[in-house]
């Protein structure tokens, strides 16, 4: 089916107490692996590219990828901006048809995240483009991202934000962090709850990589409607090729090795979508 954007599916998430994962590409593999996984589990699914794998290879590339992969399943797909970091950057994903744009003005002072934000979102509005913003820095590295330390969001922050920007949906800190974790992080679920109570739009996750499926699942029951997986899919995907190319050194056909990290890739994607329950949800 078409790209579809994020907003019906997240409100769905919302109101059913679960959550629908979203997971970052890098290549076609990736994206076959994320479709397919979705597709035999009956799931709705985001695909994201952050700002470092867009300049890879550019935006159109990968929603072409994406929106031909979305053709041939007849589960949701939608194709989302991950960690926008500019307007301009946001809004040329608004024109290359992107159906999701997420904007990261964590690391400004608020009044200064909430005018970008807002810019943003006053431009994919007339698009019907659903925008998802940032309060309280998600810490760690990876791609572009880097944060020293994770910042929790402020409950009176949140509000204000989402008042005042109009945002379709908000990623909160919560303790998580991008990358590979060095030490099992502390997640503050009961923070979770608290921004479910005040805020009306669905909560986001990021840094879920490496996270148990218990820890995934307390944040779901918390109140989170999406959450973000990216370092664990690349991980997946780079040691199995290793793994292939070690036990077989002759191997020079790139559909052979890459057909083995595709098929890690989706079984990865497959448990994650189940420990999310979004499985049996598309519509």
């Amino acid at each position: 089916m078409p790209l579809v954007t994020t907003e019906e599916m997240l409100l769905d998430a919302q109101k059913g107490g679960y959550a629908v994962g979203a997971f970052n590409a890098e290549n076609m593999e990736m994206v076959q692996a994320i479709t397919e996984a979705a597709d035999e589990l009956c799931a709705p699914v985001i695909i994201q590219t952050t700002p470092g794998t867009v300049r890879y290879a550019g935006l159109d590339y990968y929603l072409a990828n994406t929106a031909a992969a979305a053709e041939r399943i007849p589960v949701p797909v939608a194709m989302h901006l991950d960690h926008g970091n500019s307007f301009s950057l946001a809004v040329q994903a608004l024109r290359a048809g992107y159906t999701s744009i997420m904007i990261d003005g964590s690391r400004k002072p608020l009044k200064e995240n909430i005018a970008l934000t807002k810019a943003v979102v006053d431009a994919c509005r007339p698009n019907g483009i659903p925008v998802e913003g940032e309060l309280g820095q998600v810490g760690g590295k990876e791609d572009d991202l880097e944060g020293e330390s994770a910042g929790y969001t402020d409950p009176e922050e949140a509000v204000r934000f989402e008042r005042e920007t109009g945002v379709s949906s908000l990623a909160v800190g919560v303790g998580t962090a991008h990358g590979v974790y060095t030490s099992t992080p502390v997640l503050n679920v009961g923070l979770i709850g608290v921004l479910k109570a005040r805020l009306t739009v669905p909560m986001v996750l990021h840094g879920a990589s490496g996270l148990s499926d218990e820890a995934i699942q307390s944040c779901i029951r918390a109140g989170i409607c999406k959450v973000n997986f990216a370092t664990e899919l690349r991980v997946a995907y780079t040691h199995t090729i290793r793994s292939y190319l070690s036990q077989n050194p002759g191997a020079i056909d790139p559909k052979q090795y890459c057909a083995a990290g595709r098929e890690a890739v989706k079984t990865l994607v497959k448990e994650r979508i189940l420990v999310c329950g979004c499985a049996g949800r598309a519509k």
